[in-house]
């Protein structure tokens, strides 16, 4: 059989999905991003479906087909495994010469789905002669590919500032939106605690400022961060201001946006996964848990707690019953320890440090809110480091 291969405009278009089980829900997100108007045809949904449809993004019929819901449609999906009921599905499709796609019998449908990849504004649809496996094994090759290759410049960022979180020091956790724009920076202002595998993938053309290395105070420091990213912009470059965890995560960023607003520098922000939650996790303690702790903290340790510069409320924090992250803590730690114990926190609450969490040379330390300052300098601990306080600690042993 040789298939003619065709991309199809859904924006606005009626697409019927007969089924509401795992199939209609694993095809469900492709053609709503393409902007069809998906009708749901079946007598129950996953959860998944039923938040699309309580999201106002499909409308769902109660009850099982009938011919006439083919009426009006320009594409069909048969996602049920009900032979007999997908042929009388298909049937009416064919009658009324509307293309239908059928999960449980490929031979019997009239259109096929294909192995898709998508990268950038690229998309790759492979067929095989119904030899699934195979045209799977021909997309996964093609995406490889793709993602060594330069994306197409659709917009113009000359000019723009983009503020990406690079994640706690695996390189593979920064987001696919932060990788993409690093490809296409001209300039990168890095923080020390962006991956250093991540600028050696730079072109080597691109001007890198590293900013850890700006002979200044910390305040002034930031001032000429804030100038170097507006000048390079209004010069015309594309400038990425690489930062450790996430920009709005103790990172400054907000700083930096303002720097730009000012200077009518546009701005895009890339979260990036933040240390308080990945050091932790990675350590084996997650920072909520059923029946331990409800809700978690996050605080910035780089001032004491008896300084007239510290916004935080240590004894509020003492009477939570919930996880505590302290970060950029390690130096204040036993001020911090000693706070949190004379505010009421019981000094047996487990605490553990992740020290360079999700790296190759990640560490961890078990103790208590008592002893935690103390082993941590009788063992060493350095910066980065995130400290944790609260039963999670020992919940996975």
């Amino acid at each position: 059989m040789n298939l003619y291969p065709l991309a199809l405009k859904l924006d606005g278009r009626r697409v019927l999905v007969v089924g509401g089980g795992a199939v209609a829900t694993r095809r469900m997100p492709a053609l709503l991003s393409a902007g069809a108007r998906v009708d749901v045809v079946a007598p129950e949904l996953t959860p998944a479906l039923r938040a699309h449809v309580e999201a106002g993004r499909l409308t769902w019929r109660e009850r099982r087909f009938t011919a006439s819901d083919v009426d009006g449609a320009w594409l069909v999906q048969v996602a049920v495994d009900d032979p007999e009921a997908a042929a009388e599905v298909s049937v009416a499709a064919e009658q009324r010469g509307v293309f239908c796609v059928r999960a449980d019998d490929r031979a019997a449908a009239s259109a096929w789905t294909p192995a898709v990849t998508r990268h950038d504004q690229v998309t790759v649809a492979v067929t095989d002669g119904g030899d699934r496996k195979r045209a799977l094994a021909v997309r996964d090759q093609i995406a490889a590919a793709l993602e060594a290759t330069p994306p197409r410049e659709r917009e113009s960022l000359k000019g723009h500032v983009a503020l990406v979180g690079s994640g706690p020091g695996d390189p593979e956790l920064i987001t696919v939106k932060g990788r993409r724009l690093l490809a296409r920076a001209d300039v990168v202002v890095a923080d020390r605690l962006a991956p250093g595998m991540l600028l050696d993938e730079l072109r080597p053309d691109v001007e890198l400022v590293d900013a850890a290395k700006i002979p200044y105070g910390a305040s002034v420091a930031q001032e000429e961060i804030n100038r170097i990213i507006v000048e390079r912009a209004l010069a015309g470059a594309f400038v990425v201001r690489l930062k450790g965890g996430d920009p709005f995560v103790f990172g400054r960023g907000g700083e930096e946006v303002v720097a730009c607003a000012k200077a009518g520098v546009p701005v895009t922000v890339v979260p990036g996964v933040t240390s308080s939650i990945a050091a932790p996790a990675l350590a084996g303690i997650p920072v909520t848990h059923r029946g331990v702790a409800h809700e978690f903290t996050v605080v910035s340790g780089h001032v004491p707690p008896e300084s007239a510069e510290s916004l935080v409320d240590w004894a509020a924090l003492a009477r939570l019953r919930g996880t505590l992250v302290v970060l950029m803590g390690l130096k204040n730690l036993p001020k911090i320890a000693a706070r949190l114990v004379a505010e009421g926190r019981a000094a047996d609450t487990p605490a553990a440090i992740v020290q360079e969490g999700t790296t190759d040379s990640q560490r961890v330390l078990h103790s208590t809110l008592a002893e935690v300052a103390a082993a941590a300098a009788e063992a060493g601990i350095r910066p980065p480091a995130v400290v944790v306080v609260g039963d999670v600690v020992t919940v996975l042993g």
